[in-house]
């Protein structure tokens, strides 16, 4: 017993949500279509007795009596005219006579094939035949005196045929009386099986509602508000809560994929753990290093410098007091000292700023690029008069960054458009600026000497130089410091490989609130700065 009960669980615990609600639904029909046939089945008795009542058994009854009274009314006409001779009482008789043949008429269409109501029917009919042949026909066609004598003849007779007829009517009416009362009681009974069927069916509606609802709250609303209870507990950070699942077996199945989901979250957090910490011990490395780079910073600015004065200086002592006293080669190697000293001490000058971008300079607030841009031409006017270098450029707009910064992006890009100009024309410089989205796109054109397309990338890195210090002097760090200070702000910065001749670097800034002002500034034309 324990066994098949276990077999019959097992089967019905694979059994899917979409399967158990196929099979409620499949039930569920059936048994309204078997008790909506048997409620249907109780209305058709129900109207059929009704019919059979209403529409065949008391107009039966009626019509017989109807015949009743035509013959009593046939009777009476001829006894009173047997009597009296007076022909007025032939007329109830004739009319009788009509009476009697329009309600058997009617009558025998009512009583259809019932056998005893037709074989009362039969019994009244020969009775009614005999008395209207022996007694009512032979009365009516007689004159005054010779009717009177035929009904003083055959009174006798009369009475007796008539009290026949008479008593099977009572019992044709008798017999159609019962049928009738039988009806009566057998539609009182379809009645009350009716109505009784219908409360069943009303009842069982009821109960398989309560079923379906309490089907729907054990198998899936249930079990999916306690997955739900359970998968915002974990939500709330109770990882070790299991996702334990109940009903059909699909619900169980994505309990399980739920909680494997969760232990999968589980690992991850502890895989995250332990990257937060290997984080956290690599942001301690950083900021020591940063510390140290710092102190190396002010290592290079203080304590290197120093010394490097002073060899820098002791060798300009030595070309100026000895120049020209030693032979070529001294004075070659002092000029050599002279020049690393002062080389070293640029480079030592450039590092400097550059790692100060981004850790000194970060005080970002509103910035007039125009403003920026004039300091910034000032402090090259005499590389731009000695050049002969023409810059013209578009209204610039207003940004939010450090303006220290901005300052070093536009004069290491200019002082680079002016350094590396071509020998054959004088420098001329374009800087435009168009809106792009969310930010601003700016452009420094020059005709200068260009960069080959696979030094394109490289001049963005730290101390790369395309050319030797002795056709065209520096540290190789202005691009390098320029690429800082725009990433810094968010922004990119490219070279355009389609511009020739020349160089076209373009880079952006983020848009502010004030970039539509700036935007429609735009159209003004072009400020000029001549040589």
């Amino acid at each position: 017993m324990t066994s098949k009960r276990t077999d019959t669980a097992g089967v019905f615990a694979g059994w899917t949500t979409r399967r158990w609600l196929r099979a409620g639904v499949a039930t569920t029909l059936i048994l309204l279509a078997v008790l909506g046939s048997l409620g249907g089945w109780a209305m058709w008795r129900t109207s059929q007795i009704t019919s059979s009542l209403v529409d065949r058994r008391s107009p039966a009854l009626i019509e017989s009596m109807r015949v009743e009274e035509a013959l009593v009314n046939q009777e009476t006409g001829i006894r009173g005219y047997g009597l009296s001779g007076r022909k007025d009482f032939l007329q109830p008789y004739a009319q009788g006579v009509a009476d009697e043949k329009a309600a058997l008429k009617r009558l025998r269409s009512l009583l259809g094939h019932d056998g005893r109501a037709l074989d009362d029917l039969a019994d009244v009919e020969k009775l009614a035949g005999t008395w209207r042949e022996r007694i009512a026909q032979p009365v009516s066609v007689a004159g005054p005196a010779e009717a009177s004598k035929i009904t003083t003849a055959r009174a006798d007779e009369g009475k007796a045929v008539f009290d026949s007829l008479r008593r099977a009517m009572a019992r044709q009416q008798s017999h159609l009386q019962d049928e009738r009362v039988v009806a009566t009681r057998d539609l009182r009974r379809a009645t009350a099986l009716r109505n009784w069927m219908f409360a069943i069916i009303g009842l069982v509606i009821a109960l398989v509602a309560g079923l379906v609802f309490e089907g729907l709250r054990r198998g899936i609303t249930g079990p999916l508000s306690t997955l739900g209870a359970a998968a915002r507990e974990v939500a709330r950070g109770r990882f070790d809560r299991s996702l334990a699942g109940t009903g059909p077996a699909d619900l169980r199945r994505l309990a399980s994929d739920v909680d494997s989901m969760r232990l999968r979250l589980v690992e991850e957090l502890r895989f995250s753990e332990g990257t937060r910490r290997l984080l956290d011990e690599q942001t301690e490395d950083l900021k020591r290093s940063n510390t140290e780079l710092e102190q190396f910073a002010y290592v290079a600015s203080h304590d290197l410098q120093e010394p490097l004065r002073k060899v820098s200086s002791f060798t300009q002592l030595l070309q100026r007091r000895y120049g020209g006293q030693l032979d070529d080669k001294a004075d070659q190697y002092i000029a050599f000292a002279v020049d690393g000293a002062n080389r070293m001490q640029s480079l030592i000058n450039d590092l400097l700023a550059f790692s100060r971008v981004g850790r000194v300079h970060n005080d970002h607030q509103t910035v007039d690029l125009e403003e920026v841009l004039s300091r910034t031409l000032d402090t090259l006017s005499v590389a731009v008069e000695e050049s002969g270098a023409e810059i013209t450029r578009d209204v610039l707009p207003t940004v939010v960054g450090d303006p220290t910064q901005l300052g070093m992006l536009w004069q290491n890009l200019l002082s680079n458009a002016i350094k590396f100009r071509s020998p054959d024309r004088p420098p001329r410089i374009r800087i435009g600026v168009v809106p792009q989205g969310d930010a601003w796109e700016f452009a420094v054109t020059d005709n200068g000497i260009g960069i080959a397309p696979e030094f394109r990338e490289k001049v963005f890195i730290l101390f790369q130089r395309l050319h030797t210090k002795d056709a065209y002097p520096g540290t190789g760090i202005g691009l390098a410091m320029c690429k800082k200070v725009v990433e810094f702000h968010d922004g990119t910065i490219r070279i355009d490989p389609g511009h020739t001749p020349g160089t076209r670097i373009v880079f952006t800034l983020p848009a502010t609130q004030a970039a539509p002002a700036a935007e429609a500034e735009l159209a003004a034309p072009d400020r000029e700065t001549q040589p």
